[in-house]
């Protein structure tokens, strides 16, 4: 499956929901506005995007529909009002004593027309000292890179008041060779760090507000090399703002 229409995935959310009703599944539906599009410290938009979001949940095992619509062109490469991404994400999640653990399949749909790929990927995540989480994620694609990458990440959550979170997040990125050469790279190493800041307001029950701020960079140039010089890193400093309903 390489192209999805957006008839397609609004016929898939309507049938999702239903499931999750039918059987007492738990579901988020949001959308973020957001001043960019970078994954793993590269650009696909440095202008403005939407990002809708649906996640399905029931008895640990997951379902994650979520897509890139670019409100600006970028590039000469993707139009505005389109979708230029669509992912689905199926995963399991278990905790390990104090481990929580989740394994899973993402689906990479580009309706645009390039290529889409495949991950299974497996998250861990602990507790470390009330508020403090350490957590590593670790990809492998198993279709058009063959290489994997991981990302090592230091959260710490502080409650606000009785409706505000502030989370703040450090993440560093590690990739093969592969990986990196598929992405504009020439060696396999430290990939990318991110800086986030988020803050979570519930406006009423079940309804929460959420506001970004990331600031991302290249930790080794022969691995996420610069736009400059042919790769992807073409934003550092982005945000946005989302709205979450749970149901």
């Amino acid at each position: 499956m390489k192209k999805i229409t957006l008839h397609g995935l609004l016929i898939l959310i309507l049938a999702l929901v239903g499931t999750g009703s039918g059987y007492a599944a738990d579901a988020t539906f949001g959308g973020d506005f957001n001043s960019a599009y970078v994954w793993r410290g590269m650009t696909f938009n440095d202008g403005a995007v939407f990002q809708p979001s649906l996640d399905v949940s029931h008895k640990g095992f997951g379902l994650n529909v979520w897509g890139n619509l670019d409100i600006d062109d970028y590039d000469n490469t993707l139009n505005s009002g389109k979708f230029s991404e669509v992912d689905l994400t199926l995963s399991y999640s278990f905790n390990i004593e104090k481990l929580s653990a989740a394994v899973g399949w993402i689906e990479y749909l580009f309706p645009q027309g390039a290529e889409g790929t495949r991950e299974v990927y497996v998250s861990l995540a602990m507790d470390v000292y009330k508020g403090l989480t350490a957590g590593l994620n670790l990809y492998y694609d198993v279709e058009n890179v063959g290489d994997y990458f991981t990302a090592a990440s230091l959260g710490y959550s502080l409650p606000v008041g009785a409706n505000f979170t502030l989370d703040l997040k450090a993440l560093a990125g590690y990739c093969g060779e592969d990986f990196a050469v598929a992405y504009g790279g020439t060696d396999g190493g430290f990939h990318d760090y991110t800086f986030s800041m988020t803050g979570t307001y519930t406006l009423i029950q079940n309804l929460n507000i959420k506001a970004y701020l990331n600031y991302t960079g290249s930790l080794d140039d022969d691995v996420l090399p610069k736009k400059r010089n042919g790769g992807y890193q073409d934003t550092d400093l982005y945000g946005g703002i989302g709205v979450y309903y749970s149901f």
